[in-house]
């Protein structure tokens, strides 16, 4: 999964949409993959594990 970005939704929001207020990491669709997260931090950190960084590849010297 790519480009997951974290987003606030607020009560008044959370209200329209039916869900819970807190934060949401979604897509650039603005679809929800997880949440809600108690903070900003949290959500990174889901989206962390949802979307690992690359792994660097080896550089073969010889």
């Amino acid at each position: 999964m790519k480009n997951l970005s974290p987003r606030h939704v607020k009560t008044e929001e959370s209200l329209r949409l039916g869900v819970v207020s807190g934060w949401y990491s979604t897509k650039v669709s603005g679809t929800f993959v997880s949440g809600p997260h108690d903070s900003e931090a949290d959500c990174l950190r889901r989206i962390a594990e949802i979307n690992p960084p690359p792994a660097k590849k080896k550089m073969v010297v010889g």
